[in-house]
């Protein structure tokens, strides 16, 4: 089977959880507060990872499936998710609904992110908003699209002429202080900063030139797997917001039009540029 057969059945899978999860919004009741009270898992989500894990072992019978609902439920350790993922021929990395707490309050801006890793290397990721009907998608070697159509990051080269995303993360005492500090850095300068709510979809928005950089902390490696995909066939950059490599570990990302990457990763870090 090639990366595209894989690709299908992911968007078929995507479409038809989105679908489901769309017809619920309004529905929903929140079963557990995660990693804090801004960290929130319903039933609807739970539903939805059931849902594509379900479907994906009926076709794919020996592939094993990575989803952020089980991973919390089981405590999975980040370093020990990257390892697991580098054990196993083919695992697919599964967010059912990035983007909780948009849902919960009927706003857009959550998506079915679905990604499939061979021996570690990402080698196709989906991202589908139900709530307009767009995928994303992306097999490595074969390109980005939107909807059939090919896609390419933007062409900026300067920050006063770029669009931004970022998020605000659930860990208040640690990341979430550190973006409203990065913010100040950057919000300055930029032509404007947006919070979607979903760091899958602020990826694959960078991926299509919407957005011409997005960064996000405390992140997991279900919330950046497919959109690593759509960013490096799309021709961007994706890295640690310090500016290293990205790894399956990677919590605090860097994505952008490769135009816009260095300067972004100074004003991230300022220390760095001061001390260096």
């Amino acid at each position: 089977m090639t990366n595209h057969d894989y690709i299908e059945v992911a968007q078929r899978i995507a479409r038809a959880t989105g679908l489901m999860i769309k017809e619920r919004i309004g529905t929903s009741i929140v079963v557990q507060e995660k990693a804090s009270r801004y960290d929130l898992v319903t039933e609807v989500d739970q539903a939805a990872e059931r849902m594509i894990r379900e479907l994906l072992s009926e076709i794919f019978p020996k592939h094993r499936i990575l989803g952020e609902e089980e991973a919390f439920h089981d405590g999975v350790l980040v370093s020990d998710m990257a390892e697991r993922i580098k054990s196993e021929e083919y695992l697919w990395i599964v967010d059912p609904i990035d983007g909780t707490n948009n849902f919960i309050h009927g706003l857009p801006g959550y998506t079915v992110s679905i990604a499939l890793a061979h021996w570690g290397e990402l080698i196709a990721g989906v991202v589908y908003d139900p709530t307009i009907d767009e995928m994303y998608w992306a097999e490595k070697g074969g390109g980005a699209y939107l909807n059939g159509k090919r896609i390419q990051v933007s062409t900026a080269i300067q920050l006063e002429k770029s669009i931004i995303g970022t998020g605000f993360p659930s860990n208040i005492a640690r990341d979430r202080h550190a973006v409203i500090d990065h913010i100040g850095s950057v919000g300055p300068i930029c032509l404007n900063i947006r919070v979607y709510g979903s760091a899958a979809l602020q990826l694959a928005y960078v991926a299509a030139g919407k957005l011409d950089a997005s960064w996000d902390l405390g992140l997991k490696v279900w919330d950046i797997a497919a959109g690593a995909v759509l960013i490096s066939e799309a021709g961007g950059k994706l890295t640690d917001v310090d500016g290293s490599p990205y790894a399956l570990s990677t919590e605090n990302m860097l994505a952008s039009n490769i135009g816009v990457h260095h300067d972004l990763v100074n004003h991230l870090n300022p220390k760095k540029v001061s001390s260096a």
